[in-house]
């Protein structure tokens, strides 16, 4: 009867025995699973994290400062520890660190130099005795009085001689008031130049006369 009893306790005791063992190897699977998951979400996360500091210390290196060596030495520990963590998670990722360089300056487009302007002479500035208004056509005014002239181009009291090629009568007339055109003839005026029922002297020469 004893040797009976201990052949039951021993069969329990396989039994306990072989399901720890399974435990065992079950969470030792579980453990190994959750290991490899663990090392490549690192690795990703310590890419990046190199990747970051490396950039840092480039950007450092291209446009220095006074502080840039002290910072530069604090990242290059950084960078030393993430590698031996790298290391340890098996990350096998070429990470390089580079910093963009900014595109060359366009060299500045010189603006043309505007040509000097040079005011058109007035046509007041004619000596006595020089043709102006050349080409301007001669009409009345409409205005009464002893014969007289108006212009938009030479003062008051400056004295024109009108003269229509037509029929080669001229007339010497004072500018007496201001209008829009190069002279214009009032009534009295245009009567001792014009041709017969034409109120317009399309052939004139126009002179300063002082």
């Amino acid at each position: 009867m004893y040797r009976t009893r201990r052949n039951k306790m021993s069969g329990t005791t396989r039994k306990v025995i072989i399901g720890l063992s399974t435990v065992t190897l079950a969470g030792g699977a579980f453990a190994v699973s959750t290991g490899l998951s663990s090392a490549a979400e690192s690795c990703a996360g310590l890419d990046q994290a190199l990747r970051q500091n490396l950039q840092f210390i480039a950007a450092q290196q291209a446009n220095p400062d006074a502080q840039s060596a002290a910072r530069i030495a604090n990242r290059q520990a950084v960078v030393d520890l993430i590698n031996q963590r790298r290391g340890a998670a098996g990350c096998t990722a070429d990470v390089a660190g580079e910093v963009a360089q900014p595109a060359p300056a366009q060299p500045e487009q010189k603006q043309p130099e505007a040509a000097p302007t040079t005011a058109a002479p007035a046509a007041e500035a004619g000596a006595a005795g020089d043709v102006v208004c050349a080409g301007s056509t001669v009409t009345l005014s409409g205005e009464g009085g002893a014969p007289a002239a108006s212009s938009g181009d030479f003062p008051i009291g400056t004295v024109l001689k009108v003269t229509n090629l037509d029929n080669s009568k001229s007339i010497t007339v004072e500018v007496a008031s201001a209008s829009g055109s190069c002279i214009l003839l009032n009534n009295a005026a245009f009567e001792q130049v014009r041709e017969p029922g034409k109120f317009l002297i399309r052939r004139a020469v126009i002179e300063r006369v002082g």
